[in-house]
């Protein structure tokens, strides 16, 4: 085994695999343990998390609030960037990994640790996003992946570890699917979820109500952005985190945001996840909308085109790399006119653009109408058209002639 350190900053959330986690390292290490929970939205999760830290192994446990700062400066900049995975995907837990993972790293630090270690598995995309960010900002940072040292072969296996040594968690070998919440989402996997063809139990849900049961009544409500970010609702000036709180409590309850997706984790395996993302769906659908108004049409095609790179830089961990903080900067320079109001309607797990305004607009009725116009000569698409097709009416000529050879 490897040289002993000689103090470990985990990332605990209190559930079953950092639950056996933090026994096991006392174990397997015999070195003190520090349990770090990052509150970045789990709400009722975080109730008893330090009583039972300690109960089963901890020297200490450091739970930190980090929802402002999730929101500002992971959340936001990712929604100004339009990041989206694979068409669906809006990274509730690709954004919070590299919060955890500089906080670990600032703990162990403060506390004099060498190592730190977290519960992703050795199949995951969580263990790389941790471990990039501990190397980006702590080079010589030990990092222990316990999924990829012990014996155990599967979450069965904990479950019947934490059985043998009396640790309680929430999850049983019947309901066996893990979650994974924040301020951004919810998100499941595993167990049940792992037949492509089995529709999510109803019962899964938390955030979101099924459409078929939300309110048959639609709920209207005005969006308000400033330099592309969401700072009011319906008027009402909001911090971020209360705007994402706010968001999921209204859209959640008409049953917007549900998401079931087979993606590609960067380790090479395609894998099932279900996610619950009411707010972050009604600011993404707002802020495109106000984006269309607001942005030149190359600037947005050439945008666009960077949106997937973005989301995958994310996505595999790279929040702190050089070539992510260069298109976080050109996107933040591309958001600064987009500032304006969108009004939304939310019913039946849909929502809906009613209409946006802007101080930026870039649109024009004098050129747009369709009515009587003084400002635009349609005989000049003539000419538009004809340059446009030049290319193509060459290509169709050499065809013709090499037909003819022939």
């Amino acid at each position: 085994m490897a040289e002993r350190p000689n103090k470990i900053v985990l990332a605990y959330s209190g559930g079953l695999d950092t639950s056996v986690i933090l026994t096991w390292l006392r174990e397997q290490y015999g070195c003190p343990v520090v349990a770090f929970t990052a509150d970045i939205g789990q709400e009722e999760e975080l109730d008893g998390l330090d009583a039972k830290a300690r109960a089963t192994g901890a020297e200490k446990c450091v739970i930190d609030d980090l929802r402002e700062e999730f929101v500002r400066d992971f959340v936001f900049p990712a929604f100004r960037a339009k990041a989206i995975y694979e068409g669906e995907y809006l990274l509730g837990t690709s954004l919070a990994r590299p919060l955890i993972g500089k906080r670990l790293v600032e703990i162990a630090r403060q506390e004099g640790a060498d190592a730190i270690a977290h519960g992703a598995t050795g199949k995951g995309n969580d263990q790389v996003r941790f471990e990039l960010t501990a190397y980006a900002l702590e080079p010589g940072i030990r990092i222990i992946a316990p999924w990829r040292e012990w014996s155990f072969k599967s979450r069965s296996d904990l479950i019947e570890y934490a059985r043998a040594h009396k640790i309680p968690v929430p999850v049983t070998a019947e309901k066996p699917y893990s979650m994974d919440r924040n301020l951004l989402h919810l998100s499941f996997e595993g167990g049940v979820l792992e037949d492509p063809w089995a529709a999510p139990p109803e019962d899964m849900f938390k955030l979101t109500k099924s459409p078929v049961d939300a309110p048959d009544r639609p709920l209207e409500i005005t969006l308000t952005f400033d330099g592309g970010n969401p700072v009011a609702l319906d008027g009402e000036p909001l911090w971020p985190a209360e705007m994402m709180s706010r968001l999921n409590r209204l859209a959640g309850e008409h049953g917007a945001g549900r998401v079931d997706m087979v993606e590609n984790r960067f380790v090479g395996m395609k894998s099932r996840g279900v996610y619950e993302t009411p707010g972050g769906t009604v600011i993404y659908r707002a802020h495109r909308a106000l984006e269309s108004l607001t942005l030149d049409r190359e600037v947005l095609r050439l945008r666009d085109q960077l949106v997937p790179e973005y989301a995958r830089l994310v996505y595999n961990g790279f929040w702190y790399s050089p070539e992510r903080e260069m298109l976080q900067n050109l996107v933040d320079d591309i958001q600064r006119v987009v500032t304006g109001e969108v009004r939304l309607r939310l019913y039946k797990g849909n929502v809906t653009v009613l209409g946006r305004r802007s101080p930026n607009s870039l649109f024009s009725k004098e050129f747009a109408t369709f009515e009587k116009d003084t400002v635009y000569n349609q005989k000049d698409a003539e000419g538009f058209i004809r340059l446009n097709a030049l290319r193509l009416r060459i290509r169709a000529l050499a065809a013709h002639a090499r037909n003819e050879e022939r």
